[in-house]
């Protein structure tokens, strides 16, 4: 079990932590989670009832339409903030940035949104070495005026608490760019349980968890498995920190992932119940909490 070690107090706290899930739609939802057929049709808004972030990888593959943002934006709360990650043609194929047309591209559909943009999302590949750190630096440099900044880094030599990691969280912070923290932790422990499980573990990355923040709205990418107990242990070090970040000022994204995604819901509501009996003066509003559906998962 993780020792939680961090300095936090049940004291009011301003900055807000937006709290959010890898997706926004499952057919199960409807009846499992909303319990209204209804939200078959309308899920981003249903699912914006109880969060206040998503992580967006659909931008991953493909970049919507102007029309389709429009839609997402019209169907959440003025203080949702999406979340995108760069498009693959920028990160993936070919040196970091190089791709200016598929950039452009996609900085002008995320103006669209606005103050609902709540971070760009730099995902890199795992062959993504300190000796490109220039590739990296040259794309932060165009970006970082205009937007707020996540970057994810995979190559094992940028967690050895050596040069390379020295050098990747100093260009961060100059910058004011969050390094993304990716914990896996609870995915990888113990047997696996079943195929979804053992399916995760070969999509997701194992790599060390430093705990750090670049700038002023850290990320963590959180990887449960099927085991609650194990789930409570590796979360609850995280509840601590989420709540010493906002207490610094700083307004910390957390997105809980799942192997089956469509039990990602449960994993949040969790982390409210952890949260809520941690610092009972600063509860959360789970995404449980008004819908009666929810199960006897943990």
């Amino acid at each position: 079990m993780p020792k939680t070690t961090f300095a936090a107090t049940d004291l009011p706290v301003t900055a807000p932590l937006h709290l959010g899930l890898p997706v926004w739609q499952d057919s199960s939802w409807a009846s499992r989670w909303f319990g209204d057929p209804a939200a078959r049709q309308h899920t981003l808004q249903y699912y914006a009832r109880f969060f206040n972030s998503v992580e967006g990888n659909t931008t991953f593959y493909a970049l919507p339409s102007q029309a389709t943002l429009a839609k997402w934006q019209a169907a959440v709360p003025a203080d949702f903030r999406f979340t995108f990650k760069l498009h693959q043609d920028i990160t993936h194929n070919g040196p970091v940035g190089a791709n200016q047309a598929r950039l452009e591209e996609q900085l002008s559909l995320m103006r669209q949104l606005k103050d609902q943009l709540g971070m760009l999302l730099i995902q890199l590949p795992a062959h993504f070495a300190p000796s490109a750190l220039r590739q990296l630096k040259k794309l932060l440099a165009y970006l970082a005026d205009e937007f707020v900044l996540g970057v994810e880094v995979r190559h094992p030599e940028f967690f050895t608490k050596g040069e390379a990691e020295v050098a990747l969280n100093r260009l961060l912070m100059r910058y004011g760019a969050n390094r993304i923290i990716m914990d896996t932790r609870a995915l990888f422990a113990g047997p696996a349980q079943n195929a979804m499980v053992a399916e995760a573990r070969i999509k997701k990355p194992r790599v060390p968890v430093n705990i750090i923040a670049t700038a002023q709205s850290p990320v963590v990418r959180f990887v449960g498995g099927d085991d609650d107990h194990i789930n409570q242990q590796m979360l609850t070090p995280w509840v601590h920190k989420c709540q010493q970040w906002r207490q610094e000022g700083k307004s910390p994204f957390l997105f809980l992932h799942r192997p089956d995604n469509k039990d990602a819901p449960w994993l949040a509501q969790q982390f409210v119940e952890l949260h809520n009996r941690c610092y009972p003066k600063t509860p959360l509003t789970g995404p449980m909490s008004a819908t009666g559906q929810q199960e006897d998962l943990f």
